[in-house]
């Protein structure tokens, strides 16, 4: 196909047009790539749910449900907690600064 013949608006249409085939090509692939995995689950008596738990068969869930466990507490506010990811919440800051060692709040 030769482009250098078209208009700048046939070209945009042409774009529009590529945009949707595409579009409608992934979605066709995605399905297809679904049937394909049900298959291979039914044919080796895999129930799908099982299939798509990150742990497999039988597993704990606990790998789905992304809770982490708490760490640390404060020592006189029972509601302050850090799992020790990520940064450290002021109250931890302000206990290490004040001398205290980090391991005395650990849970």
């Amino acid at each position: 196909m030769d482009l250098s013949n078209l208009s700048l608006g046939d070209l945009r249409n042409l774009q529009e047009q590529i945009k949707q085939e595409m579009k409608k090509r992934e979605h066709q692939e995605v399905q297809k790539a679904r049937e394909q995995i049900l298959a291979i689950a039914q044919s080796v008596g895999v129930p799908l749910k099982d299939l798509m738990s990150a742990t497999g068969r039988g597993g704990a869930k606990a790998a789905t449900q992304g809770s982490v466990a708490v760490r640390y507490r404060h020592p006189d506010d029972n509601s302050q907690q850090w799992t020790g990811r990520g940064r450290q919440p002021k109250w931890v800051k302000e206990w290490v600064e004040g001398g205290n060692s980090l391991d005395k709040l650990r849970v």
